[in-house]
């Protein structure tokens, strides 16, 4: 597993986020916010594809 380094104001931040949310730990916290984050950039470059095709048949300018 890798880690990754972030300042300690923000994993404090990130700490008392993830007590308010009900995470049982902050890791488990940030690996959902990054899933979520990761499953949006993949989402919306289905959009664009999507946008393209219907774009180049003529249906949206």
């Amino acid at each position: 597993m890798a880690k990754i380094k972030i300042d300690s104001n923000l994993y404090d931040r990130a700490k008392d986020a993830a007590e308010t949310a009900g995470y049982s730990s902050v890791d488990e916290f940030i690996i959902h916010l990054i899933e979520s984050e990761v499953a949006k950039g993949e989402s919306s470059s289905d959009d664009d594809k999507v946008s393209d095709q219907l774009r180049g048949l003529g249906y949206i300018e």
